[in-house]
């Protein structure tokens, strides 16, 4: 969810992104898919914005990675490949605030071979770089202050100024969503107008995605008690163990389940299938 809203919030605002991380506001459109190909690039985690002469390479982390450097190359290497003429400027964005010394890393080496690239550790960086512009507002409180939900209060009275209704709800939206990295839900919606973020496109994606989400465990809940009885009717009452290990079947292993019912008559082959059909396999 939080990459998805900063990959909204860097793709809307551009501008607000090209003048904080590159000093000017140069306008920046995003690489097409068809772009993006190449393997081993991972498009579904990638921020890349383009100018005439420049390639921008953000990567969003909540946590620390120990992939990122290495990916760090990988996504320098296809930009050399694709446009050989254009520099990068590479950024990973640590959102959440972690004693982890990834965080800290800034190159990857191998023998004759060394890339660097820059880091933003959001809390050490001060509260004044993200007011003042609409697509970074949202940011302000993760950054170094003291009192968190004063800095979301400061959020909310220029959230309010902003006079184009649906640029408001969205970047509200957005602002509620990170702030929940460190608030409490309670904290925010008093802060925040709910009503505002209720017309945000964001917040409509996000209760679309809940309800497929729903909808999805409530068949999932429904396959297993169905299993469940039809198991117990042929095989009388189920060991814990067997029960338990139902209990962690996803979605696609309880329908191979439903499949295979016929096969069973007796515990000792549902036990074979269920350590044979793993929810970690």
């Amino acid at each position: 969810m939080f990459d998805t809203i900063c990959k909204f919030l860097i793709e809307s605002f551009s501008t607000d992104f090209a003048s904080w991380l590159l000093g000017e506001p140069i306008a920046l459109t995003e690489l097409s898919p068809s772009e993006l190909s190449l393997e081993p690039i991972r498009a579904d985690a990638l921020i890349l914005m383009q100018s005439d002469s420049l390639v921008l390479h953000v990567e969003f982390q909540t946590q620390p990675d120990p992939e990122i450097p290495f990916r760090m190359l990988d996504y320098r290497v296809w930009g050399y490949r694709r446009f050989p003429s254009k520099s990068m400027r590479q950024v990973v964005i640590y959102l959440q605030q972690t004693g982890s010394e990834l965080v800290r890393q800034t190159t990857f080496t191998l023998p004759s071979t060394r890339h660097e690239f820059e880091v933003i550790r959001l809390w050490k960086q001060p509260l004044e770089v993200f007011l003042g512009t609409p697509g970074l507002l949202p940011f302000a409180v993760l950054s170094r202050v003291a009192d968190r939900s004063e800095a979301l209060r400061q959020v909310a009275t220029q959230l309010e100024a902003i006079p184009d209704r649906r640029l408001q709800s969205n970047v509200t939206a957005a602002a509620a969503i990170l702030a929940g990295l460190v608030l409490e839900k309670g904290m925010v919606q008093q802060i925040l107008r709910r009503e505002i973020m209720q017309e945000s496109v964001i917040y409509q994606d996000i209760l679309q995605e809940g309800r497929q989400e729903g909808r999805q465990e409530g068949r999932q809940e429904e396959g297993r008690s169905l299993i469940l009885r039809q198991l117990t009717h042929k095989l009388g009452e189920l060991p814990p163990d067997l029960g338990s290990q139902i209990e962690q079947l996803s979605l696609a292993q309880l329908e191979k389940l439903g499949e295979a019912l016929l096969d069973f008559s007796t515990l000792q082959e549902l036990s074979s299938w269920l350590n044979g059909n793993r929810a970690d396999h």
